[in-house]
Order: structure tokens, then C-alpha cells, then sequence
């Protein structure tokens, strides 16, 4: 499903049960940490390979572009004019031919140099006339300067940007706009570029609709909108979603990923199977089952954090991995974070992304045995929980600077907690430099005076998480 009322499994299917307790010791079986350098870890960087110029933006170049030609590979006009051969008058002949000297055809900006040409003289600096027997005849006159055309004027040389066998780009850059068209200008139609995880998308849901307000009892589908999008900004290749609803049936046809019978020359077989909801115990929970049938093994079997705790990674035989997130939108933002981001940097040669620490701008309680996630805004350089975080809602996170992972023995307020950025934002603030004095805020501008001193300021941390809305 992608949308339930909780984050927490439902009662198992009597007729399909799951396996015993002995087969899963525990759901919650992987802190936080270990969730996510198990996903980074079980990734092999995928290798690298060709694509077309098309698809190239933003990849990283694995081998040199070189020059397969002279560029510009032939003498071509910088005018519009006339090609000459010599001094003026020039008598004229038809474009294309070989010209005599004092000789002269016309041409166009971008044109082939005839042979024999020597310049091009601009049509501005041109005049037309006519010789003795009433026969064409090219002067210079208008905006001629004296000695137009000189030698060579105006003739973009062949080879003049580089020689064939050249190199133009070196490899390890990231391809721009403008690498693509030195590609194309080079003669290249692809190029070599490094492996990035191809990702597709298994939205699941028969309750789910894509478009209006949902009747009671339905849902509308927050992960078509997002998370292609989100995929994306973590460094994979979108390559299509396909919707099903809650039958075992459709769960193993969508995994198994059966060859079409016309099949796409430009679609490319995924590494990555992202799935949203049947990650619970309930009737209508039937990843495990799938992955089972499939030959499939269980990398990861819920976390112990909240929300999200669900989540589960798998590794089918023929390579590709499926990654379930929780049907509810927060707890799959949360999962797909936890491990979708280290598996999908692992897969196109990233490093473990980064954590960083932030001062907490409030007091967390303790809660044993589990992570929480929490999204959090900056205010005065602290870190307070965002409102609205319910596991099914999104609103809290659409207005989050970042993600807080608080520790199952809770934080302190003004405590540095561990912290990640979100795909569409901003990095975190870099901790403070060594020796650094903390900025402060004074507690009130224009205080009061007692017998000629400061009345006293507060001491430590303020906590300004009442101020969030």
C-alpha cells in the first residue's frame, strides 16, 4: 500500500503467515548505523559505460574526448560576401568552382571555401558592377577599408581549434553543456562515462489515486510526484515506475521483471527496484514473500529507529536490489535516507555520505531501543524539531532545514546531535573552528538597568523550539 494508518506492522495473513520467530529474530534487527553501512557495504560501484551525447549531462567523463577530426574540419566563411582570389576587380563566377585569380563567387557565413580563394571580402564592403561589356563586376566600395580584403581575411581556417588526435576534455571532469558540444563538434556521438544506478519505481496501492480530492477511504499518491525527483538528487538514473495494487500476483510480476515482448533498444535493465508499502506483516504485505519466491536474500529486515523501522533491503540473484519503504510518506523519506542514499552512492562510486552535528535546540527524552529521526529547522543556530511529523505526513519536512538522528538515550538541549541535509537543500553549518568563541544573541535589546548593572542575562543555551509554528 502506499499510505497505512500507522508505521507499525499489521496482523499477519492466516493463510499465508509469515515464517516463525527462529527466522527473523528480530524486525528491528539493525541500529541506524549499522542500516546504513550495511546498504553502502553490500553496493558494488556499477562499471562504466557508453551513452549517447543526449543522456551525458552531468556524468563523469572515464575517458579523454578527443579531436576524431581537424576542427573545424574544413575552410568555412566568417561572412557573408564574396570568396576572392587576388586584387579587386574581381570578375564573377559561379559559386563552388575553382577560382582564377581576380575571380570572385559568392558565399554565405559558414560556407566552403572554394579553391583558389584567398579572403572573403563582407558583403557591406561590397559593390556590384559591371565591366566594359556590361559583364558582373565586383569592386570594393561601401565600408571597405584600404587593403580589404588582405590575405586570408575572414577565412576560418580548417584545424584552427584543434588537430585531430587532440585532447579536448580529460577525463574525471563532470560533463557540462559546453563538453557536450566540443563532444559533438569532435565528432563524438557518445561517450565513456562512469556507472550510475538505474532506478525503478513499484508503487503499490489499490486505495491510491493520482489526481483530485480522494474519497473516504482512498488516498492520494504522494510518491509519484517525489521520487523519481528524489532518486535523481541522490545520483540515479530514473528509468520508469509502474503502479500495482495488493495482490501477491502483482507484487511477483513486478519484481520478477520479464523481458517485453517488443523490447525498448533504449531502455536499460535497473539495479535498483524502489518499492513503496507491503513491508509490514499484513495480508496485504507480500514483499518478503516475493523476494523469497524470487530466490531473493533479505540484506536488511527493519531498523530500529522511527519512523521507518519497516524498511527492508534485498538482493535478488540476477543482481538487482530491492529496496521496500514503508507506505507511509515520512517513514519511506526516512527509510529511502537511512538506506537508500548510502546504497545508491556505494552503486555509482560515491563515498558514505556525510554526518554531521548540530547543537539541539531543545530537550529530547530518552527513547531505548530506538533512533528517531526528527526533521528539524534552524533557528538562532539551533536545531528544533520540526511540527507535523507524523509518519504520514509530509508537511514538517517540506519545511525542514535538515534531519536530526537522535539517539535512543535522547539529547540535551544545546547538545551537538547527529544531523543529515536533505537531498534539496543546503549543506548543514560546519562546526565552529577550533578556539572559536560561540555567537550569542543577547536575551533582550534595551534591558533595564539595576543600580547602574546589567540585569542578569540567562546562562547556557536557550531553547526556541515554542517559537516553531
Amino acid at each position: 500500500m502506499t499510505t497505512a494508518p500507522g508505521d507499525e506492522a499489521g496482523s499477519p495473513d492466516p493463510q499465508h503467515s509469515p515464517p516463525p520467530p527462529e527466522a527473523h529474530p528480530t524486525h528491528l534487527a539493525h541500529t541506524w548505523e549499522e542500516a546504513r553501512q550495511a546498504a553502502f557495504d553490500s553496493a558494488t560501484p556499477i562499471p562504466p559505460g557508453r551513452v549517447p551525447l543526449s543522456q551525458a549531462l552531468g556524468r563523469v567523463l572515464v575517458e579523454d574526448i578527443t579531436a576524431l577530426h581537424d576542427m573545424p574540419h574544413y575552410a568555412s566563411s566568417a561572412m557573408d560576401g564574396w570568396a576572392v582570389n587576388g586584387s579587386g576587380p574581381w570578375i564573377v563566377a559561379e559559386p563552388g568552382q575553382r577560382l582564377a585569380p581576380h575571380q570572385a563567387s559568392p558565399i554565405v557565413t559558414g560556407g566552403l571555401i572554394p579553391p583558389g580563394a584567398k579572403a572573403v571580402l563582407r558583403s557591406e564592403s561590397a559593390v556590384l558592377g559591371a565591366d566594359d561589356d556590361g559583364l558582373p563586376l565586383l569592386l570594393t566600395g561601401g565600408t571597405a577599408r584600404p587593403g580589404e580584403p588582405s590575405n586570408g581575411q575572414h577565412i576560418r581556417r580548417a584545424g584552427e581549434e584543434a588537430a585531430e588526435g587532440d585532447i579536448l576534455v580529460k577525463a574525471g571532469v563532470t560533463l557540462n553543456p559546453a563538453h557536450l558540444a566540443v563532444a559533438a563538434l569532435a565528432g563524438h556521438d557518445d561517450l565513456m562515462v562512469r556507472g550510475k544506478p538505474v532506478v525503478k519505481l513499484l508503487l503499490t496501492g489499490s486505495e491510491v489515486v493520482a489526481q483530485g480530492l480522494p474519497d473516504p477511504g482512498k488516498v492520494r499518491d504522494t510518491f509519484g510526484p517525489q521520487l523519481a525527483s528524489v532518486v535523481e538528487m541522490l545520483g540515479g538514473l530514473y528509468s520508469g515506475q509502474e503502479r500495482i495494487g495488493d495482490s501477491y500476483p502483482e507484487w511477483l510480476a513486478g519484481l520478477e521483471d520479464l523481458a517485453p515482448e517488443v523490447p525498448d533498444p533504449a531502455a536499460l535493465p535497473a539495479d535498483v527496484v524502489i518499492t513503496t508499502g507491503g513491508t509490514g506483516l499484513s495480508a496485504t504485505d507480500h514483499l518478503r514473500r516475493a523476494v523469497a519466491e524470487l530466490g531473493g536474500r533479505l540484506i536488511i529486515d527493519g531498523i530500529a529507529m522511527r519512523p521507518g523501522h519497516p524498511a527492508v533491503l534485498a538482493e535478488l540473484p540476477d543482481g538487482r536490489f530491492v529496496l521496500g519503504l514503508p507506505g507511509n510518506p515520512l517513514a519511506a523519506m526516512m527509510a529511502l535516507s537511512t538506506v537508500g542514499t548510502p546504497l545508491l552512492a556505494a552503486l555509482g562510486h560515491g563515498a558514505m555520505p556525510p554526518v554531521e552535528h548540530v547543537p539541539c535546540g531543545t530537550t529530547i527524552e530518552p527513547e531505548p531501543g530506538r533512533t528517531r529521526l526528527m526533521p528539524f529547522r534552524l533557528l538562532y543556530g539551533m536545531a528544533s524539531p520540526a511540527k507535523h511529523t507524523g509518519p504520514g505526513m509530509m508537511r514538517g519536512l517540506a519545511s525542514a532545514h535538515g534531519v536530526m538522528v537522535v539517539p535512543p538515550h535522547g539529547v540535551q538541549l544545546g547538545e551537538p546531535v547527529p544531523a543529515f541535509a536533505l537531498p534539496w537543500g543546503p549543506p548543514l553549518p560546519g562546526p565552529e573552528p577550533a578556539g572559536a568563541k560561540p555567537k550569542t544573541r543577547s536575551a533582550a535589546k534595551g534591558a533595564t538597568k539595576t543600580a547602574g548593572k546589567d540585569m542578569a542575562k540567562p546562562a547556557g543555551p536557550v531553547d526556541w523550539s515554542a517559537l516553531l509554528g
